[in-house]
């Protein structure tokens, strides 16, 4: 496929300080971190600088761990980080969305990487949170679940997935129905859930 690996890591959506988001494109290299910390990252004033003192927090992309009740700490949050790789290529990786049940085809002269789920946006504490490109390969996960992503609080050196942890998802769309007011409805059967989702392949251009 003519890529070379450069590193792995851990999969960094977002960073949260004085409660404003500064959001990672999970299909650029600076989404994958090489080490991981439940707060990455300091803030400095004129006179020094402050390491895990106030409630600042970082938002790491999840395992399909099953969700746990309470709060991880230490070895056991390792399980529920999903991993992450960078590769050098000789051309970029794109996601192609269907907003249909069914994976969409590359275009002639390319391959398909992976298939997925489109994945748009994600808000976390303090209704921040940001979202990816739909042509950033970020934008297309391989599997879908509603937390996606786990909180991680410096102060306590915890990760949890709280209640005010919000996904948003493209959606299926009926071409027949496109120009129709949509109808609202609660989802809470996993597969259905899935259903409704658009799926997405990202594509690689062959040489």
């Amino acid at each position: 496929m003519g890529s070379t690996q450069l590193w792995v890591g851990y999969s960094l959506v977002y960073l949260e300080g004085q409660e404003k988001a500064h959001t990672q494109d999970l299909g650029q290299p600076g989404s994958c971190l090489q080490v991981f910390s439940p707060m990455p990252f300091s803030y400095c004033d004129k006179a020094a600088c402050y390491y895990s003192s106030r409630n600042d927090r970082s938002y790491w992309l999840s395992t399909t761990a099953p969700i746990p009740m309470m709060p991880l700490f230490g070895p056991e949050i390792h399980s529920h980080i999903s991993r992450c790789v960078v590769c050098e290529t000789v051309s970029p990786a794109v996601a192609f969305h269907s907003q249909d049940h069914a994976v969409p085809l590359c275009p002639l002269g390319w391959r398909s990487l992976w298939t997925g789920y489109s994945f748009l946006l994600h808000m976390g504490a303090g209704d921040e949170g940001g979202g990816q490109s739909l042509t950033s390969s970020g934008s297309c996960l391989k599997d879908f679940r509603t937390h996606p992503f786990i909180e991680c609080q410096g102060a306590r050196g915890s990760c949890h997935y709280f209640a005010n942890l919000y996904s948003f998802w493209l959606t299926t769309v009926n071409e027949r129905e496109q120009f129709i007011s949509s109808r609202p409805g609660i989802i809470k059967a996993a597969e259905e859930q899935r259903h409704k989702a658009s799926r997405c392949n990202v594509c690689f251009r062959e040489r």
